[in-house]
């Protein structure tokens, strides 16, 4: 594994609030270029992508926001589905005058990718999926049962489900710190949605261009579902992290940022 990089925003990151739709957004804005929105994951908020971030180049602008019920977002305090989270997605991009954009989610934010595909296709322009799944119940029970655990049970439970063994010693502390504290109405709305994901049978209709990233020990979405959605997904690529675990976008972004820049066609400066 190459060396990590320490985490830290680039020094031109902005972070700020918008008005997108009846939410108030958290977002992170950094680079300039390419548009490329970073969907974080069900336990994380807009800081989780500061190790990727710092791989993917000046040349890309990197927005990471916060979702209902996360970081500094401002929602009313009601259920919401996947396909309500894809269209607070498409709301952000019209707040930031964003006709069309990339979309790269990890995990729980892969699965709004996906969604936000399918609602909005003439509004994404490509999909890099990195350790996600097309459908809950191709995860494992372990899946519930960290649901169920309190907060600090949960980050504990990153050192065996996020990071591989070789990175433990380094990455652990660093990948816990992306899990966030949810007070529990907000954690059991979340929950309740990710439960709710199934579009096997819909991959076929994903129109944009798609890049799959999946670590092949995986203990959370497994390597199956990632095989799947390159099946199904009309010219999906598929690029794998031998042994790879949840984490990949943090333990692997020396790997992962040089492979999002070749699928979005930006050249080396």
């Amino acid at each position: 594994m190459a060396k990590q990089q320490v985490e830290h925003e680039p020094a031109e990151a902005t972070d700020s609030t918008i008005r997108a739709g009846e939410l108030e957004v958290g977002y992170i804005d950094s680079g300039s270029g390419v548009p490329l929105v970073l969907v974080h994951g069900g336990e994380s908020d807009r800081t989780q992508y500061a190790t990727l971030r710092a791989h993917l180049g000046a040349d890309i602008r990197a927005i990471s926001y916060d979702q209902r019920d996360s970081g500094i977002t401002v929602n009313p305090p009601l259920p919401y589905t996947l396909g309500d989270l894809a269209d607070d997605l498409v709301a952000l991009l019209d707040a930031l005058g964003l006709e069309r954009a990339h979309l790269l989610g990890t995990s729980f934010g892969g699965t709004i990718a996906q969604h936000a595909a399918l609602r909005h296709p003439d509004r994404v322009a490509s999909l890099i999926l990195v350790a996600t799944t097309p459908s809950f119940a191709l995860c494992p029970t372990t899946v519930n049962e960290l649901f169920d655990m309190p907060h600090d049970d949960r980050q504990k439970a990153v050192r065996d489900f996020f990071v591989t063994p070789k990175g433990q010693a380094e990455l652990h502390t660093r990948a816990a710190q992306t899990l966030v504290y949810r007070d529990p109405e907000k954690t059991g709305r979340r929950h309740d949605a990710a439960r709710e994901h199934e579009v096997r049978d819909r991959l076929g209709e994903i129109t944009a261009p798609t890049l799959i990233v999946h670590g092949t020990a995986d203990l959370l979405a497994p390597y199956t579902g990632a095989l799947l959605m390159k099946e199904r997904i009309p010219n999906a690529e598929l690029r794998s992290i031998e042994d790879g675990r949840h984490a990949i976008a943090m333990e692997f972004a020396p790997t992962i940022g040089p492979w999002v820049r070749e699928f979005l066609g930006v050249t080396a400066a």
